[in-house]
């Protein structure tokens, strides 16, 4: 059945439905995407379907295999930090200029839910945590005034989520830095501190996870890929 996705077009409701799917693990990685099968599910022709799963591709949530078809991708280990370096470098962008803009209602709703998040770190909830860590960020980048700056952050944050569900669940001791971490950041927002201050704060924010997670995982990664994530040259 076609999702209630209000005036969204076929190929973006088919896209949609497909995203939740996947990042829901109902589609396994390496699972076979028959378009006439969703199409019928879908009650819609195989043409916004077929649109759909190039978008997904586009997004690295679908791979496509001549005389295969489409698939959903498989996750390798490298794959969440090359997401997360990727995440950083947009997050901050798009957190230096939203924080040109923030207002005081952003910054206590930022504020509240960071303090929600030590809630959840005291009885040890990574998957909430997880959440609550979303929603600042999508606040710290609310005011945003480039929409295609936040499609694409919107794209990441979408393929982290299914690389991994929590990642505090790997690296729990990040938590109660990130806290902190943001706390940081909102404090620099309010003080109206310099976009190059602001974006660099957010960068070494990301890079700090990536590192702990490559150092849970022992992925042979050289630190020294992801330091551009510290870089503020051609800061905003």
């Amino acid at each position: 059945m076609t999702p209630n996705t209000g005036s969204l077009s076929k190929s973006q409701q088919a896209c949609a439905w497909l995203r939740e799917q996947i990042l829901a693990h109902e589609f396994a990685p390496g699972y076979r995407l028959v378009l006439g099968s969703i199409a019928e599910q879908l009650d819609m022709s195989v043409v916004p379907v077929r649109e759909a799963v190039r978008q997904l591709e586009a997004e690295g949530l679908v791979t496509y295999e001549r005389n295969v078809g489409a698939r959903v991708a498989m996750t390798e280990p490298s794959s969440y930090a090359h997401t997360m370096q990727t995440l950083g470098l947009l997050e901050a962008a798009a957190t230096a200029l939203s924080a040109r803009y923030a207002t005081a209602e952003d910054l206590s709703e930022a504020r509240d839910l960071n303090a929600r998040m030590t809630g959840e770190l005291a009885i040890d909830n990574p998957h909430e945590f997880t959440g609550l860590n979303r929603q600042l960020h999508a606040i710290l980048i609310r005011r945003c005034p480039n929409p295609r700056l936040l499609d694409l952050v919107e794209a990441e944050w979408a393929k982290l989520r299914y690389l991994r569900s929590s990642t505090f669940s790997f690296v729990p001791q990040r938590a109660g830095e990130s806290v902190r971490e943001h706390e940081a950041i909102i404090s620099l927002i309010e003080r109206t501190a310099p976009s190059a201050e602001v974006e660099e704060a957010a960068r070494h924010h990301r890079r700090a996870t990536v590192l702990a997670y490559l150092s849970h995982e022992h992925l042979d990664i050289n630190p020294e890929q992801i330091d551009v994530l510290t870089h503020t040259g051609g800061s905003l």
